[in-house]
């Protein structure tokens, strides 16, 4: 299955680090953790090897992922004057009376603690293209309405 990842230029910087540090740091890490727990002799019944063998796939995996993501993305750059919802853009909207501050990133950088949704959310999706004072009603993906209004567009 293709898929097009879209990522911002801060998105990218931040993916960059991160496979630096799993393939340095990381990786020697690990492979200390293996040398050390081989020398507790049998390692058919050792659970710290194992522990250690199972971190290591599943960081090469990370690597592997984004590896693939870096090697197939987009990276866009946001514009820096922009009457319009862009990738990139951070939209403060008034949902429901309560007021809400989004960035809108690829769905590779998306993580709503942060407040980046991605552009393939329903609400990034519904805000891509809209202007400062519009009125947009969506339903999300519980199947509950929600009404926003963008009350302000940073770039």
């Amino acid at each position: 299955m293709e898929k097009d990842y879209i990522l911002t230029q801060e998105g990218k910087a931040k993916l960059e680090e991160e496979l630096h540090y799993l393939e340095t740091e990381k990786r020697a890490e690990i492979g200390e953790r293996i040398r050390v727990a081989r020398e507790f002799g049998d390692i058919s019944e050792n659970s710290e090897y194992d522990d250690a063998k199972n971190e290591q796939a599943m960081m090469e995996g990370r690597i592997a992922e984004i590896t693939r993501i870096l090697g197939e993305a987009t990276v866009v750059d946001t514009p820096k004057r922009s009457s319009k919802v862009n990738i990139g853009s951070k939209v403060t909207v008034d949902m429901s009376g309560t007021e809400r501050v989004f960035t809108i990133v690829g769905a590779a950088e998306s993580n709503s603690a942060e407040g980046k949704i991605s552009n393939e959310s329903p609400v990034g999706a519904a805000l891509l293209g809209s202007k400062k004072g519009d009125k947009i009603d969506i339903q999300g993906p519980t199947g509950r309405d929600i009404h926003m209004t963008v009350l302000k567009i940073e770039h």
